[in-house]
């Protein structure tokens, strides 16, 4: 995922920053507690297509980028 793209896109339900996970190819939502697929390199941003992330997801985010 391009870094440029990544710091324009924000999460659709808090607006809030997006982690990018190679391995799985999602886009992560701290605040939200969201996994947004990528499809054929294309974010998938609508909240009924996201996953719930489990709560070590979470803790390896915090890690990341401290909350707003």
């Amino acid at each position: 995922m391009d870094t440029k793209l990544l710091e324009l896109l924000v999460c659709p339900v808090t607006k809030g920053p997006l982690n990018f996970d190679r391995e799985t190819q999602e886009l992560l939502s701290r605040s939200a507690r969201l996994a947004y697929p990528m499809r054929k390199g294309i974010p998938i941003l609508l909240e009924n297509e996201a996953r719930l992330l489990r709560d070590d997801e979470i803790d390896k985010l915090a890690a990341l980028r401290p909350p707003f």
